[in-house]
């Protein structure tokens, strides 16, 4: 485990590509994996890409890494595809789909399957997104199965979400239904060049109208196509002007440090289970304990094993 480690901080691929399976298959030694690559991470920019399958995401997140190469930054990519309920096994298609990124050293690209997991995501992908960070990458993109009313766990995942619409198919009406309305950051009209694009541009500005605070941020619709290149510019500026505006107004900070709380929660949760009978109240020491977690002093996994030992001595 200390040379695959070590190999993995001197950026060696196949050390990524590893340390990644082990993580994504739960091996006995992920927690201490997680552990040590704790402090590396929170430097990555992660945007998600969600929406129906059939929107184009794909193609839409392989004009989007070719945009940001031409700026000399690194991207990892998370396509997450579904699980077959019959075989176990998955179409990981998206590195076909890619396949022009293949041979960029800039680039590197894992599927996943969903291993029965709902909400769009496999249940380790938050665990691959801190390998890809910890690995250094500027950027990490993770790109949902595409399963509509499921989508919700990117917005746990992702500091920008980009929601995937099309014409013709219903789209934007039965985002409404699903509420995908409210985990939008930045929305994108894909196959431009087909009729019906303006028509579901339109209702989605109208549905924002009625829905947005004005004092917040209101998510851009944009208008593209990942066959003609149409707009691909412009969506990379919305993804960069939600970014400056979440900057400046400290909300990243915030909402990273929400999510840390909340990560490390769930795992005095999950350890709680098995070692106690009864629900307990968390006296003051739990939120010291979060709180050199959001500071990085400690990771999530050491905070957590820390409450646990100091509940187990309140109860004794």
């Amino acid at each position: 485990m200390k040379d695959l480690l070590d190999r993995f901080k001197i950026k060696e691929t196949r050390a990524l590509a590893r340390l990644i399976s082990l993580l994504e298959n739960e091996d006995p030694n992920h927690e201490e994996i997680l552990k040590k690559i704790f402090q590396q991470t929170g430097r990555a920019y992660v945007i998600g890409f969600t929406g129906s399958p059939g929107a184009g995401k794909s193609s839409l997140v392989d004009q989007i890494v070719r945009k940001i190469r031409q700026q000399n930054q690194t991207v990892g990519i998370i396509a997450v595809d579904p699980t077959s309920p019959f075989t176990g096994g998955a179409l990981l298609g998206d590195r076909i789909r890619m396949q022009e990124h293949a041979l960029d050293k800039g680039v590197f690209i894992r599927s996943m399957g969903t291993r029965g997991s709902l909400g769009g995501l496999a249940k380790t992908t938050k665990d691959v997104v801190k390998a890809m960070d910890a690995f250094g990458f500027d950027w990490v993109i993770v790109e949902t199965v595409g399963v509509g009313q499921a989508e919700y766990d990117i917005i746990n995942v992702a500091d920008t979400t980009i929601v995937v619409l099309t014409p013709g198919a219903g789209d934007s009406i039965q985002t409404i239904k699903a509420g995908i309305m409210e985990i939008a950051d930045v929305f994108a009209i894909n196959k431009a060049d087909l009729p019906g694009a303006d028509r579901v541009a339109a209702e989605v500005e109208i549905m924002l109208d009625h829905q947005c605070d004005q004092n917040k941020w209101r998510p851009p619709v944009k208008l593209v196509s990942s066959l003609t290149g149409q707009g691909i510019n412009e969506l990379l500026e919305a993804i960069m002007e939600h970014r400056s505006n979440m900057e400046v107004n400290d909300l990243i900070n915030k909402i990273r440090s929400e999510r840390i709380r909340s990560e490390t929660l769930d795992i005095v949760n999950y350890k709680w289970q098995k070692k106690v009978y009864k629900q307990l109240s968390l006296p003051g020491k739990v939120n010291e304990l979060l709180d050199q977690v959001t500071q990085k002093q400690i990771d999530p996994y050491t905070a957590a094993y820390s409450i646990l030992d100091y509940v187990a001595k309140k109860t004794t």
